[in-house]
């Protein structure tokens, strides 16, 4: 019997830019007037807020996080680490599926940054993250 991954809904580009928009401002968190208001009006999302960044995570964890290097992939390590992987990224969704609310989606900000910074920087992500949402598509103007 073959063991499927849980299906994540597909986000629109607009979803992931805005996910990746919202995960950078909770890392960065100057405390701005600037950062402040911008996390005000994510915020003012509640639950859809909270479901956005639940999918974009499952997403960010299934398709982006691993520690297990490429010559690797066919060890029993990378099958526990896809396992757990799965795992997380199910709760996490279920999490902000069943919380719902802006304090979720931060909470849960928190944690994917948590996950990238285990295994590379968070910047980097996010601009891997919003350049596979402009994948195929004509670049936004500056």
């Amino acid at each position: 019997m073959e063991m499927t991954s849980p299906k994540v809904p597909q986000l629109a580009p607009e979803q992931i830019l805005r996910a990746a928009d919202y995960v950078e401002l909770v890392w960065r968190d100057q405390g701005s007037e600037e950062d402040t208001a911008a996390l005000a009006e994510f915020h003012a999302d509640g639950p859809e807020l909270a479901r956005l960044i639940g999918e974009f995570g499952a997403l960010l964890l299934a398709d982006y996080l691993t520690a297990v290097p490429d010559e690797h992939a066919d060890c029993e390590s990378a099958y526990v680490t896809e396992k757990l992987v799965t795992v997380a990224s199910r709760y996490l969704k279920r999490w902000c599926l069943a919380g719902g609310g802006a304090r979720t989606a931060w909470i849960a900000a928190g944690f994917l940054i948590e996950c990238m910074q285990e295994v590379d920087m968070v910047g980097q992500f996010l601009a891997d993250v919003r350049g596979d949402a402009h994948a195929g598509q004509p670049a936004a103007a500056a």
